[in-house]
């Protein structure tokens, strides 16, 4: 019967989760609007960030209750799940076509994240370091490649101009009352608040009761429960044929998740790296690596059909050995 209520909870949380980013995205996009941002901006930022949240909710609240194997672990099973799984399961269903922008710098910059989290956290290797930890100055220094990218981005914004089509919906919710918007932020922050405080709770209780370390759980049930919007959002951009909003997504999403993401969380407190990092953190660097080959294996700048799927079959692969580590 515990484990029962204990999974049942751990469900709500990724539930209360995905709804709390929705009404947070749609409640700063709103905002945004009425400010008369421009609807590119607000894709690449406010809904970006948004999407972001349940990650950094749970990696911070990880952080601050001395989970810290769920709070690395999330944001490295995240980024392989965006990949492998997501990505492929987006190409699977349309074949993508993938902008020269992205294949030239930020698919390299998500490649770059996932190599500096690599050194960050392999202090014993490369430092001959007592222990492995991503430590506040690592924290620091992850914060300030993420302003660098907010500055690519906003450079990027300046010489495309507004150009977006899809964000573009977003300005529709300009209409919305204030009343409603100021309510979409604010419910939609405090349920990711209370989503993530249930998710970690109940993943830590789920390890203890199976015998799995924190860091499978992290890598797996957290890490996909919170890649669930970026899930729905290049499933859904896929089948509308918008491919550069499917890639770019993921790729996005990756690039916050360790610059962001990891940084604020290491500033609050060091985040000592945990068992299989290396392996782990390997794992992620080839399947970005992987991502950037393949746009020039077969039609160049694009990811076929029997590519998402072998990015499907690597991600079952991962998570049988995962599972087997215990």
């Amino acid at each position: 019967m515990e484990i029962l209520i204990t999974l049942a909870l751990l469900a709500v949380g990724l539930i209360i989760l995905v709804f709390g980013a929705d009404w947070l995205v749609k409640g700063a996009s709103s905002i945004a609007s009425k400010f008369g941002i421009s609807p590119l901006v607000i894709g690449l930022t406010v809904v970006a960030f948004g999407t972001s949240m349940p990650e950094l909710t749970v990696s911070v609240y990880a952080a601050l209750t001395g989970a810290s194997e769920i709070s690395v672990g999330n944001v490295l099973g995240s980024n392989i799940a965006n990949i492998l799984l997501i990505l492929g399961i987006s190409a699977a269903i349309v074949p993508l076509a993938v902008s020269s922008s992205t294949v030239k710098w930020e698919i390299p910059l998500a490649l770059l994240a996932m190599i500096f989290l690599f050194v960050f956290g392999a202090d014993r290797i490369l430092d001959g370091g007592a222990l492995d930890v991503i430590t506040r100055t690592d924290g620091i220094a992850l914060l300030g490649f993420f302003i660098i990218f907010m500055f690519y981005i906003f450079a990027l914004v300046r010489q495309e101009g507004d150009t977006s089509k899809t964000e573009g919906e977003a300005m529709d919710e300009a209409s919305l009352p204030t009343l409603k918007v100021i309510a979409y932020v604010v419910v939609g922050l405090a349920a990711l608040i209370f989503g993530g405080k249930l998710l970690v709770d109940n993943a830590v209780i789920i390890a203890s009761l199976f015998g799995l370390s924190e860091t499978v759980i992290g890598l797996t049930i957290v890490a996909v429960g919170t890649s669930l919007p970026e899930l729905a959002t290049s499933v859904i951009a896929a089948l509308r044929k918008e491919a550069d909003i499917a890639i770019g997504n993921i790729v996005g999403s990756n690039i916050f998740n360790v610059f962001w993401i990891l940084g604020v969380s290491a500033v609050i407190a060091p985040l000592p790296s945990p068992n299989g990092f290396l392996i782990d953190a390997s794992v992620g660097i080839a399947a970005t690596l992987a991502l950037l080959l393949v746009l020039f294996v077969g039609k160049k700048h694009h990811i076929d059909r029997w590519q998402g799927i072998l990015f499907i079959l690597a991600y079952v692969i991962y998570v049988i050995y995962l599972v087997m580590r215990g």
